[in-house]
Formats: C-alpha cells, structure tokens, sequence
C-alpha cells in the first residue's frame, strides 16, 4: 500500500449492519477493470430506498439525487457495504444519505483493507398506486 492509500484508510461502522452488501463481478467493470459508477449509483438507489419505503410504509420514487461524490475506485472482488440513513423527512419526501465502503484483499488471504469510497444523498418521495405524490404517515 502507498503512502497515499493509507490517507483513505478507514472501518466499517461499529455496531451496525449494512443496509445492502455487494460484491461486484467482471462485467460490472469498465476497459481499465474500476467497476463502473453507474453500478454503483444503482446499488445506492436501492440502499437507499429501503429505509425510505419503510419510512413512507410502501412505494417511493426517486425524485432527486442531491449529492453524489466517488473517493476511490472499487474493484471485482471487493465486498461493498452501504449504509443509509434517512436525514430529513417531508410532508411527501424523505432523504436519505448513503455511504458506501470496500473491503479489499479478502480473497488474497492479506490484511484487509477498508475504504469509504462513495457518499451520496437521494430524495425519495412517497407514491400511491396511481404513483401521485401522498403524504408520509407520521412516525
């Protein structure tokens, strides 16, 4: 590991468990073997309607991602791990803010090496059986 690798360094949350737990395969990659972002912003999607459809207690629809920032590359073989927690709830919305990390060197049999490599914030917005925006129930 180089110096600069060692700057981005970091652990899985204690005390909590994954939302969503991935581990991408070759054809999720671009020419140069980084796993493509748009895989990444999909899986995140996901991660992060889950806390939202338990919140509105049924359908969401992506309505907005706010903020979407890639720190390190992941590769095949890293076990990716999100984790969501809903930020802000509306009359009809919820945001919701995804952190992603990658465990690496597992399958190598070396020390395992952890990276935050993605952070995101998604709003979701609660949807009916005709998808009209309605209201979000009170906790």
């Amino acid at each position: 590991m180089n110096a600069n690798e060692k700057t981005f360094c970091t652990s899985l949350p204690e005390g909590r468990e994954p939302i969503l737990r991935l581990v991408p395969m070759p054809t999720d990659t671009n020419y140069a073997g980084d796993v493509f972002g748009g895989w990444i912003m999909a899986q995140v999607d996901i991660a992060g309607s889950l806390p939202a459809i338990r919140r509105a207690r049924g359908r969401v629809a992506t309505v907005a991602v706010n903020s979407f920032v890639f720190k390190q590359p992941v590769f095949v073989g890293d076990v990716v791990s999100f984790y969501a927690d809903i930020v802000r709830v509306g009359r009809t919305s919820i945001t919701v803010d995804v952190v992603v990390y990658a465990q690496r060197g597992l399958r190598e049999g070396s020390d395992e090496i952890c990276y935050r490599v993605t952070e995101a914030a998604l709003t979701y917005v609660a949807v009916d059986e005709n998808r009209r925006p309605r209201e979000v129930p009170q906790q």
